[in-house]
């Protein structure tokens, strides 16, 4: 049976978040609502910066298309996962599995270099203010993003081409509630080392300069903001990254819990929970973030109404 998954399309078993007969019906509510609030919060911050010139920035500009990413993220799993406790079926086939590892990881990547670049954002705002709009200019702002799609459109195409090289056997049961990369190099039958170097070695550069990036550019922010005389100049600069810093604060402290919880538990149970909260609750928090702490954008959102009403 091992070398059969490019013939006979082996079915994986996704097998959720738990075992228990009586949680389902009771985790297809509790996901639908946050799926559905999670799409309808980024989609109300992606219409707001589209619709309002006043939002018409950088900032606001990298934030709508951490909106996009953040509802493309959850909808490469959540869906999925509503239909298997829907129907009580856990089966996802080969090709729908590597589909769900590429995409997932694709949105995961941009999800973090954006973070990064809305980071970099702040830091020219704050620390070269009267060079701002000379740096990031339109076309800058537009490389920004491409340079982050190309990179992370080739990356997980790497792992994908890499799996297509490791055998499974039918109804192999993968201990999550979505083909989550590492998991499904776990229950190969074949050697995976080359898979494993591969991914370790992505996820060290992948991870180690975003953050890197993200510290270099706040180390600098803060030595800024400690040279103003001025103390309502350096509480409005400061204010202006707290939607920012605590956007981060949860995706890398969701990523970091998750990493703990794998090295520190044999259980795949603690590991696939910590999961959700980068998979599911980050995303559904981020336009609650940026929509309660930033006046402009709770402008924006007040006005979408009578601009939807004014439309012919």
């Amino acid at each position: 049976m091992e070398g059969e998954n490019d013939t006979a399309a082996p079915r994986f078993l996704l097998l959720g978040l738990s075992r228990d007969p009586e949680l389902p019906p009771l985790l297809l509510e509790l996901f639908l609502i946050m799926y559905l609030v999670t799409a309808l919060g980024n989609l109300l911050i992606i219409l707001a910066v589209v619709s309002d010139p006043h939002l018409h920035t950088p900032m606001y500009f990298f934030l709508a298309n951490l909106s996009l990413v953040d509802i493309c993220l959850t909808s490469t799993t959540v869906p999925k996962m509503l239909v298997n406790m829907q129907t009580h079926r856990q089966g996802i086939s080969y090709t729908e599995c590597l589909t769900q590892v590429y995409f997932f990881n694709m949105f995961l990547g941009m999800d973090n270099f954006l973070l990064t670049v809305m980071a970099y954002d702040r830091f020219v705002a704050i620390c070269h203010p009267l060079k701002y709009t000379v740096i990031m200019n339109p076309q800058f702002c537009c490389l920004l993003p491409l340079i982050c799609w190309i990179i992370m459109f080739w990356v997980p195409l790497t792992h994908i081409l890499l799996m297509k090289r490791l055998a499974f056997s039918v109804g192999t049961g993968i201990p999550h509630f979505f083909c989550e990369l590492t998991e499904l190099i776990k229950v190969a039958h074949s050697d995976p080392l080359i898979n494993n170097i591969f991914l370790y070695v992505v996820t060290a550069l992948l991870g180690a300069f975003p953050a890197g990036g993200i510290l270099f550019s706040y180390c600098h922010i803060i030595s800024s903001l400690l040279r103003m005389s001025s103390a309502v100049g350096r509480y409005k600069a400061f204010s202006a990254c707290g939607s920012h810093l605590c956007v981060i604060s949860l995706f890398y402290g969701a990523g970091f819990a998750v990493h703990l919880s794998s090295a520190l538990s044999h259980s795949s149970q603690s590991s696939t929970i910590a999961s959700v909260m980068y998979t599911v609750v980050t995303p559904m928090l981020n336009p609650f973030i940026y929509s309660l702490r930033n006046k402009d954008v709770k402008g924006a959102l007040g006005r979408l109404p009578s601009r939807a009403a004014s439309c012919p």
